[in-house]
């Protein structure tokens, strides 16, 4: 039977010869095409599913062989096109009756819906069309406007016109079309679907001086497209190889892909292409040069956006550096992908997909160079989604590498250039150039000449010949400096992993590392064998045992790690706090003055939770930033979702799962920002779960909610650290600490909360903050004027004395305990700046002693705002 014999067939409805010589006399393939527009609209399926697969005459058109398929897509082409523009009752078809007898027309919008699926199946095929009849194809495609891969089958347009190409020259006309196509694509370029389409007619058209994939207007971008101006010889190479990364689609890329971007870079010579890349990374984070407008105000500000064209190529350019190995272009890499993952206001991070591009290829570069960056990267940046692929991604090349994931990170921290433990030297022309860190948080830079003099100041010749050297230079100085966070960040994190060193590795990765030298000489470690265990800290070229005498570690393999003062008594946390403060160390954090956190009768009879941190009202964007810190994961609650949720912290190394509850509160509008997400939050208990058995992951899906675990199996340590980083939450976001909340903030609903809190108890924090004051304050000039009266510094003024919290910060002032509202200004400098404190990290201490040195003057101060109220006696 041929293949339209089933036409003769004497059918009732739609399919009858009396329908089908009304549609169209004489015309066996309009039949055919009305009698699938009959059964598949008839049956009233859903429009954007059409199926040719789903009907017999859909089978029949399936079965046509290359020339018949030509010909039917020739004749389904002048129908196809002319419906556009046209409305769904301007064109309309009858049908037969359905299976209740009742007629009814397919109107313009299910006829091409039909045609639609038909002209794409064919086009699918590589249809061996002629010179003349791809002519007429894509005058039809041009004759939208708009052109979208939705409306128009151009993914089919393009195989079909590739397959001509490919035995046949591209003629000038044809050319010409395709360029057009490409022009009203370009204008349009919102998804990635099209820029991949324009992408495969610059391939077919070639290099030409009028195609201009990359979109002026972004830092980065200009300088690409200056530099493939000046690329000379090599400019169709570079452009070709552009090309090519404008259809870099997916999550990664093909082999195919890379194959063919291999080749390019051979051309243009790989080498080159990397110190271009570097160049143009480093420029992602620039503002826009061509200012973008806004719509309207609802639309997200597109001048801290990406360009989607722009994006798309650069992501593939990123790919092209995963073939070598290039250390430099690495660490660009992390500095592009920081800037990408930074949110924008409305949308979320910038450029996800480029910073996915950047972790994939910092992960598959070859070496372990890719992969030390990628470890750096992981602790900077708090982007959830991005951190899980980081994490696979190094759990993936540490047993490529047959290494831990931790030792990839502590092998990967860059020494920026550093000769020894805080300190390089950098020759440039008549001068060298001396960096140096004096103190946890100062990276300074000075200046040698050859007669050995130094000076602070840049001298001018380096300026004048010097001056890119000065600018890479100075980048470092900023990189050693936010990397000194990263890294103060990480080594407080050690505490609960537990993480145990042979003694030489330690030395090389920790004490003598040029840059977590810095941190790590003043923190104090454990030194144990089989025979004892000692406690050190390195200062002076030495280890020192809490007397400050030389330490003499045990005999045998000696191993290390970080000291908690949780695994000592009081008498050595005591004999250690001393000794810090005698030696003048200033730990990176608190580590010899940690608090430790110990389970209390109430939670001994609650069991299962703690209840020691709830009903504290705190700031939910301080608190959401503030978790993301310290590894906890949370998400921002809004009016949308019920209003309560979870913080989270995985505890992979103890198999447990923590969790601190809390709630939104307030009203739609008065407690929420414009999108709807809650200001404050309520908090309430905290909460430990297990793994499931046979779980092969630590995630929210595996973990056991049946029963909780009771807190007296959990680990004393990691109890500690918990409940210590819930009662920072509290301590540092509660609205208690803000003293311009002391009318109980909107409509003085939390005004009994906020003075509790701001005068209340002291938690362990502003505990170990008060043993601290009472051993400093003696020594300074305002001592004989201060003293500690239970939960507070109590300064004798010559106007007023003044009553500050130790927890808070807060101040009241006698005789009547009046509040006195100081807000501190973080841009200036404090004047306890040039005061030892025996750790970083503690704001607060450093707020008390400012209050206190002004208050303790207080016929000096000339802030209007605060003399009015210390003049004002209610």
């Amino acid at each position: 039977m041929g293949i339209f014999d089933f036409l003769k067939r004497d059918k009732s409805g739609a399919g009858s010869a009396k329908d089908r010589e009304s549609a169209s006399p004489g015309s066996e393939y309009q039949a055919l095409i009305e009698r699938y527009i009959a059964y598949e609209v008839a049956d009233k399926r859903h429009l954007y599913d059409l199926k040719l697969g789903d009907s017999e005459a859909g089978k029949a058109i399936l079965a046509l062989d290359a020339e018949q398929s030509v010909a039917m897509l020739m004749h389904c082409a002048p129908e196809y096109f002319g419906a556009m523009g046209k409305t769904a009752k301007a064109y309309s078809h009858f049908f037969g009756p359905d299976a209740c007898g009742i007629t009814r027309v397919a109107n313009i919008r299910e006829r091409r819906a039909c045609y639609d699926t038909v002209v794409r199946a064919l086009l699918r095929r590589k249809l061996p069309l002629s010179l003349p009849q791809l002519h007429q194809l894509l005058d039809g495609v041009l004759t939208e406007k708009h052109p979208t891969t939705y409306n128009l089958p151009l993914s089919g347009v393009m195989t079909t016109v590739e397959h001509y190409v490919a035995g046949a020259e591209l003629d000038d006309s044809l050319r010409a079309r395709l360029e057009q196509l490409r022009q009203r694509i370009d204008r349009k370029h919102t998804d990635q679907a099209l820029r991949k389409i324009a992408g495969r007619i610059q391939a077919l058209t070639g290099v030409s001086t009028q195609v201009q994939l990359l979109h002026p207007g972004e830092a980065w971008s200009d300088a690409a497209i200056a530099d493939c101006e000046a690329a000379a010889d090599r400019r169709d190479a570079l452009l070709n190889l552009i090309s090519q990364c404008a259809q870099a689609s997916g999550s990664k890329p093909s082999r195919k892909w890379l194959a063919g971007v291999t080749l390019l870079l051979d051309q243009f010579g790989r080498e080159c292409f990397n110190r271009l890349l570097i160049n143009w990374l480093a420029l992602v984070d620039k503002p826009r040069t061509k200012p973008a407008t806004r719509r309207d105000l609802w639309q997200p500000d597109r001048n801290l956006m990406m360009d989607e064209s722009n994006a798309d190529i650069l992501k593939g350019l990123i790919w092209c550096a995963s073939l070598a190995e290039d250390a430099e272009l690495a660490r660009a890499l992390v500095k592009a992908a920081l800037s990408c993952f930074r949110k924008v206001p409305g949308v979320g991070p910038r450029a996800v997909r480029v910073g996915n591009a950047c972790i994939y290829t910092l992960a598959a570069m070859p070496g372990r160079s890719g992969l030390y960056q990628l470890a750096v990267l992981k602790v900077k940046i708090k982007y959830r989604s991005a951190l899980n692929i980081i994490n696979k991604a190094l759990e993936e090349a540490a047993a490529r590498e047959g290494i831990s994931v931790d030792a990839l990170e502590e092998m990967g921290v860059p020494a920026y250039g550093l000769d020894s433990v805080g300190y390089g030297e950098e020759p440039l022309g008549d001068y060298t150039a001396i960096i140096s860190l004096p103190s946890l948080r100062q990276v300074e830079l000075s200046w040698r000449n050859d007669d050995g003099k130094v000076q602070k100041s840049v001298p001018t010749r380096v300026k004048e010949d010097h001056a890119a050297d000065l600018k890479e230079l100075r980048g470092a100085l900023k990189d050693i400096k936010a990397m000194l966070g990263v890294q103060r960040e990480r080594l407080e994190q050690l505490f609960l992993k537990e993480r145990v060193w042979p003694f030489e590795v330690w030395g090389e990765r920790y004490r003598d590392h040029p840059l977590v030298g810095v941190l790590a000489r003043n923190l104090i470690w454990r030194f144990s064998s089989e025979q004892a265990a000692v406690l050190g800290i390195y200062q002076d070229g030495q280890l020192l045992d809490s007397a400050g005498e030389p330490l003499t570690l045990p005999a045998g393999e000696v191993e290390v790690s970080l000291w908690h003062p949780i695994t000592s008594d009081a008498v050595e946390v005591q004999a250690w706090r001393a000794c810090i403060e005698r030696l003048q160390v200033v730990q990176p954090f608190k580590q010899a003055h940690r608090e430790v956190y110990l389970l209390t009768d109430a939670e001994i009879n609650t069991g299962v939770y703690s209840n020691r941190f709830a009903s504290h009202i705190i700031k939910q964007h301080q608190f959401n930033a503030l978790a993301a810190t310290r590894g906890w994961r949370y998400t921002l609650q809004g009016a949308w979702d019920g209003g309560d949720d979870i913080a989270r912290l995985g505890l992979p190394r103890f198999n447990l799962w923590a969790e601190f509850w809390v709630q939104g509160i307030g009203e739609y509008g008065n407690d929420t920002t414009e999108a709807g997400v809650f200001l404050y939050v309520s908090t309430d208990q905290v909460r430990f779960y297990r793994i499931r058995t046979g779980a092969d992951d630590l995630n929210e899906e595996n973990i056991d909610r049946d029963t909780s675990v009771d807190l007296r199996e959990v680990p004393a340590l990691v109890l500690s650290e918990v409940f210590r980083d819930v009662d920072l939450f509290v301590g540092v976001c509660s609205v208690g600490n803000d003293p311009e909340w002391s009318d109980g903030g909107p409509d003085g609903r939390y005004h009994d909360y906020w003075h509790t809190f701001s005068f209340g108890e002291l938690n362990a924090s502003a505990e170990t903050r008060k043993a601290i004051l009472q051993n400093l304050i003696p020594k300074l000039k305002i001592g004989p004027q201060c003293t500690f009266v239970g939960r507070f510094l109590v300064v004798e003024g010559q106007r007023r004395t003044y009553k500050i919290h130790l927890g808070s910060g807060n101040i009241l002032m006698e005789p009547n305990n009046q509040y006195l509202c100081i807000v501190p200004d973080s841009r200036k400098t404090s004047t306890t700046d040039k005061l030892f404190l025996p750790f970083e990290g503690d704001n607060m201490l450093s707020i008390i002693l400012s209050k206190a040195v002004l208050l303790a003057d207080d016929s000096k101060i000339k802030d209007t705002t605060i003399n009015s109220q210390i003049d004002h006696y209610r």
